[in-house]
């Protein structure tokens, strides 16, 4: 009897599954070179079903250390531009990354975005999304935009909610330069901590306060 659709479907993700384990594995790695990662609280993340992980954004690696951090494979949404830099562009499409432009810029590729994490979130992926928009300028949290919202709209999915600490500065973050007069960074090996907060149910959740709950784990004065 040949197989369903359905299994079909789940054969074919196979190899981009396994393929997103062993970038997890060498994320890393490589982001171990670099920084002394410390994480908590990432155990609340569910073993299967979707979720949704939202997090500050402070450099162009956010993606990879995340996904070197999460047990999970996870698919970022983020800024086209950064999806295009060549020399990180293969590791994003390796990770299943899902490039996103504002309405402005292209409005189609905006509205695909949106239509592929709907079917990631559906076939029980986790998505991770960066709500500010684009990284940090001034090593400040910026307003998280709406598109956080209507993603729960449609995917009524449990939150994880991560703070990023200790990147701002880095070669890979905008305090010093653009990318393109990178740095080596102040202090090799710096010391970065991954902070997840409490699962949240989605009806709970909107743009300003998952913005204050990030903003609480990194510590920032209520």
């Amino acid at each position: 009897m040949a197989p369903s659709q359905p299994a079909l479907h789940r054969m074919g993700r196979r190899p981009a599954l396994l393929l997103q384990h062993l970038l997890r594995a060498l994320s890393g790695l490589a982001v171990g070179l670099l920084y002394r990662v410390r994480s908590r609280g990432l155990d609340a993340l569910p073993d299967r079903g979707p979720a949704l992980v939202v997090a500050n954004h402070v450099s162009f690696v956010d993606p990879l250390l995340l996904l070197g951090a999460i047990r999970r494979p996870v698919r970022f949404v983020m800024d086209h531009r950064i999806y295009r830099i060549p020399v990180l562009n293969p590791l994003f499409r390796a990770a299943r990354c899902i490039p996103i432009a504002s309405a402005k810029e292209d409005a189609v590729l905006m509205e695909h975005a949106f239509a592929t994490v709907a079917r990631a979130l559906a076939d029980g992926e986790v998505v991770g999304i960066f709500p500010e928009g684009g990284l940090t300028r001034d090593g400040d949290i910026a307003p998280f935009r709406p598109g956080v919202e209507r993603i729960l709209a449609a995917n009524p999915v449990p939150v994880l909610p991560v703070a990023l600490r200790g990147l701002w500065g880095s070669m890979w973050s905008r305090r010093d330069s653009a990318l393109h007069r990178m740095r080596l960074p102040r202090r090799f090996r710096a010391r970065v901590e991954i902070v997840a907060g409490a699962l949240l149910p989605p009806q709970a959740c909107s743009a300003g306060s998952l913005e204050a709950e990030v903003r609480r784990l990194r510590g920032d004065a209520s």
